[in-house]
């Protein structure tokens, strides 16, 4: 039967107004759409990409069937079940790019490692076909811009299929100072999958969420400071942030170019690997990728559970925080990184020096934020009406009952009066953020202890979510100095609290992403920590 194109959406909060989304593609259309002849859908909860991969090599199935199981998932936990929310739209070319990895397998004319894989994108990246990139908000609900960001051609040309785009925070969660991860007023609010009324972090709620259900064999996440590795920390996942410049950031719904960056989220490291080699690369439109090309290698090799014997590691005892609970699975994490022949360094005191970051980033991304979402709505379909940041502000205002239901826009409006980027406070500012986080912050820690990484918990376990009064971050936070250095950040699993998943956080220097992602993978193969989500209702902890 053909898919069919459906014009209203609900948010999944009761008693909000439904909204216009003409492209949205239901999942259940599309898997409608196959083949009936296709043989029986594999079950692919909890299969990483490295063996999917060995799967379509050997015909044990083929692309088809892992898009047409995948959609399933989506209809039956996404939209149905535990209604997740955690997937805004499928593309409604699922299986056709599927058939034709099909045919290319057939005549041995493999892409590359990623071959028939279905992976699925956080909605403010373009991906080229009838699906509009949102951002989470209405005011793009006209965004189909039938560009590829350089990021998702290379993704594609390494053979993945782009199965759909990820819920997320709207606007990468900085419209509000007081807002809820994971709401958007086009997705609605992403639910946690391993308790269903807790958050899922954000800004990439909705790819973490994705990827810990196996609604696809990998997501993508955006971070601008903490966003791949909070939602994947809490999620039971593999995150990774790589250094600025090693992935390109076109035609991706910008914050700020200092610090904005895209990564994988998996549920293994080697995963992440595979994700990141077909990611990463220079491009001629993203000056901050000009030497990605030196460092973009093939992430997978070197992959062994004995990397880490006899290397320091720097141990960040005053980012632990009080939580007890959270001091014991972390110290576990530790023993673990010992078994893997770790040698641990403590590091009692890591913030010397560095009380001035956050006012300096702050700073930064106010600035940048009014500058570089100007220049990327310039570039939007003349369809598309919201062609400032000041239109934006006009726009919610003049909307206000969608998208300022639940939270303001104060982020915004404070953006929006900055003097711009040749202001001297700004330059300043943008000096002082990136000198003290990175030569004088990361560097000096690994320098002055002679550390070949920092290590301390990602975050706390995920909160209850709270649409009225927003985020309850508490505990512990280790995304502030890699993010505004522009440094490589890994969470792995490293164990839970009743359930509920924490990471741990692996931090290098700049271009040492390799080296970060072979650290994961060492202590990932000591440690075993991820567990598959139960999809709770709720969790009681202390």
């Amino acid at each position: 039967m053909p898919v069919r194109l459906f014009n209203l959406k609900s948010i999944f909060l009761p008693g909000f107004a439904l909204i216009a989304l003409s492209s949205y593609i239901a999942p259940e259309a599309v898997a409608q759409n196959a083949n009936t002849a296709s043989e029986t859908m594999p079950d692919i909860a909890e299969v990483p990409i490295s063996e999917q991969a060995t799967w379509l090599k050997n015909g044990k199935t083929t692309s088809e069937q892992l898009v047409k199981a995948y959609l399933e998932r989506i209809d039956r936990l996404d939209r149905k079940g535990p209604a997740l929310n955690a997937v805004i739209a499928v593309m409604p070319d699922a299986l056709e790019q599927a058939r034709q990895r099909d045919a290319e397998q057939a005549t041995g004319r493999a892409r590359g490692p990623l071959h028939g894989i279905p992976v699925m994108v956080k909605d403010n990246i373009e991906v080229a076909g009838p699906v509009p990139t949102t951002a989470g908000s209405t005011a793009l609900l006209e965004n189909i811009t039938n560009r590829d960001a350089p990021m998702i051609a290379r993704l594609k040309a390494a053979g993945a299929i782009i199965l759909g785009k990820t819920n997320l925070s709207q606007w990468a969660n900085i419209r509000s100072s007081n807002s809820t991860s994971g709401w958007s007023s086009v997705g609605g609010l992403v639910r946690n999958p391993y308790a269903l009324d807790r958050n899922s972090c954000g800004s990439s709620s909705g790819s973490g969420a994705a990827a810990a259900a196996s609604l696809a064999a990998g997501t993508i996440g955006t971070e601008t400071d903490g966003s791949i590795t909070c939602p994947a920390a809490i999620n039971g996942l593999v995150g990774f942030k790589p250094t600025v410049g090693l992935v390109s950031r076109t035609y991706i719904v910008p914050i700020s170019h200092s610090q904005d960056t895209a990564g994988p989220m998996t549920r293994t490291v080697r995963d992440t690997a595979l994700m990141l080699t077909a990611m990463a690369g220079s491009d001629p439109m993203d000056k901050a990728t000009q030497d990605a090309g030196q460092y973009a290698v093939n992430f997978t090799k070197g992959l062994s559970a004995t990397y880490l014997k006899n290397v320091h590691i720097g141990v960040m005892r005053d980012r632990i925080g009080s939580n007890a609970a959270i001091q014991a699975v972390f110290n576990s994490a530790l023993k673990q990184l010992e078994k893997a022949g770790a040698i641990l360094v403590d590091i009692q005191d890591t913030r010397a020096g560095l009380d001035e970051v956050g006012e300096a980033e702050f700073a930064v991304l106010m600035t940048e934020l009014r500058a570089d979402m100007n220049t990327y709505l310039a570039s939007t379909p003349p369809a598309v009406k919201t062609r400032t940041l000041a239109d934006l502000i006009a726009f919610n205002k003049e909307n206000a009952g969608t998208e300022l239901r639940w939270f303001g826009q104060d982020l915004f409006e404070l953006a929006e009066s900055q003097a711009g980027l040749d202001d001297n406070d700004y330059k300043a500012a943008r000096t002082k953020a990136r000198t003290l986080a990175g030569p004088k912050g990361i560097d000096r820690l690994l320098r002055a202890n002679n550390v070949r990484f920092l290590v301390g918990p990602t975050n706390g376990p995920a909160w209850v979510s709270d649409i009225v009064n927003g985020d309850n971050f508490g505990g512990p936070s280790q995304s502030q100095l890699p993010a505004v250095a522009g440094y490589p950040h890994i969470t792995v699993p490293m164990g839970d609290i009743e359930g509920l998943p924490l990471g741990l956080s692996i931090i290098g220097t700049k271009w040492a992403d390799h080296d970060v992602i072979r650290a994961g993978y060492a202590f990932e193969q000591a440690s075993q920590a991820r567990k598959p989500p139960m999809y709770r209702q709720t969790v009681k902890i202390d």
